[in-house]
């Protein structure tokens, strides 16, 4: 049995995909790489401490190391180790290429898993579970299906459309369609970030969706003493949280009020002025520092598949309502939480729980907010438990 086979119930026919920039398209890219110039020094940008963002001196090694070391053709043969596939989903009067990641559990009695990622992240956030999981199992006893898609307007995935508004409750609808195409007609949504909100319709809105898993959930005080009920812990977290809630969001506000100018001006300009933009996302939103390639390969996938443009159409919606404390979204079935100590909002655990039916809660000592990217066997170990003691309770509901 191979991990490709597609369940008998599916009725969607996806086609099996490679990743793949032309020679050409590699060649003009290091010419640009070359040809670009950095920015003039200031004193903000050579600070190394990140107060200010990116320092000029990181940006510069960046470069060096994009054009004299890094190969993306390695990155490809990561991709391609896995199987990968795109599939048309009709939403309301568009169809759009959805393309996605799939691992096929031979089991029948095996949990349908959906893994959804946010900005600026991607598919390539799972890549290193996919592959922990390939090495951990056989086709034949692996413990759930995983299916990763790239979200509409991500990566290798086409949309939104042109000529219609697009949300999150779109995304989410094009998901579950995805999920109940392939075949699962009961599945398990798990997201963070964007992910996260898209979980959170899902499993509040959908019927297919019996579960939800969250690794983040941005939730305000829900009462007057809460901040000081907080443990040790929690509060060194919390701090973390108003230090993002006062200085690291105007990026949000940018993508939210501007998403035109924003877009154009990192799509069309070059590709230094993405890398330092998502760069600086991910160093300061994980526990550790990602690898420099690792960094590379995120922010080279966004310029090939020019998505960058394509993928902040949420951020509309955040400026105006939060979906993790909407009543509409309040989750009744149940759902799990896990806690990341350097998450960008790590909420305490009593907050979430005012979310909605949380019967499943793991605390962390380490890892931040791309919690799979960033520690895989972790993340790996709570699917692993949280499938394991919910989906029995929650399949037939």
């Amino acid at each position: 049995m191979s991990w490709d086979r597609l369940p008998a119930e599916a009725t969607l026919h996806p086609k099996p995909f490679r990743a793949n920039v032309s020679d050409q398209e590699l060649e003009d890219f290091k010419d640009l790489l070359r040809l670009s110039k950095l920015g003039p020094k200031t004193y903000e940008n050579l600070q190394s401490d990140g107060h200010f963002g990116i320092s000029r001196n990181w940006l510069a090694s960046a470069k060096d190391h994009w054009l004299h070391k890094y190969d993306w053709r390695k990155t490809e043969a990561r991709i391609n180790a896995l199987p990968n596939f795109t599939v048309p989903i009709e939403h309301k009067d568009a169809t759009l290429d959805i393309h996605f990641v799939a691992l096929y559990s031979g089991k029948r009695d095996a949990p349908p898993l959906l893994l959804l990622h946010g900005w600026p992240g991607s598919f390539l956030e799972f890549v290193g579970t996919l592959e922990l999981l390939k090495r951990k199992y056989t086709p034949e006893n692996l413990p759930f299906s995983v299916i990763v898609p790239s979200l509409p307007g991500y990566g290798y995935s086409a949309g939104p459309p042109l000529h219609a508004d697009f949300g999150c409750e779109d995304a989410a609808r094009m998901m579950d369609k995805l999920m109940v195409g392939l075949g699962f007609d009961s599945f398990i949504a798990q997201g963070g970030d964007i992910g996260s909100v898209l979980a959170r319709i899902l499993v509040t809105t959908s019927d297919h969706c019996k579960t939800a898993h969250l690794n983040m959930s941005i939730v305000q005080p829900p009462h007057e003493g809460a901040i000081e009920a907080l443990n040790e812990k929690e509060r060194t977290a919390y701090k973390r949280a108003q230090d993002f809630a006062t200085t690291g969001n105007a990026y949000a506000r940018m993508h939210g009020t501007r998403p035109a100018t924003i877009g154009l001006a990192l799509s069309s300009s070059l590709w230094l002025s993405s890398h330092g933009r998502i760069g600086e996302k991910f160093q300061q939103w994980s526990d550790t520092d990602p690898s420099l390639d690792e960094m590379l390969d995120s922010v080279t996938l966004y310029w090939f598949t020019e998505c960058f443009a394509r993928c902040i159409h949420p951020y509309r919606q955040f400026l105006n309502q939060s979906f993790h404390t909407n009543p509409k979204y309040y989750i009744k079935k149940p759902f799990g939480y896990s806690w990341y100590p350097k998450e960008l909002s790590p909420t305490p655990k009593d907050w979430v729980a005012t979310t909605g039916n949380m019967t499943w809660f793991r605390a962390h000592d380490e890892g931040g907010h791309f919690a799979a990217w960033e520690k895989p066997e972790i993340f790996v170990r709570d699917m692993e438990d949280f499938t394991g003691e919910l989906w029995d309770a929650v399949k037939s509901r």
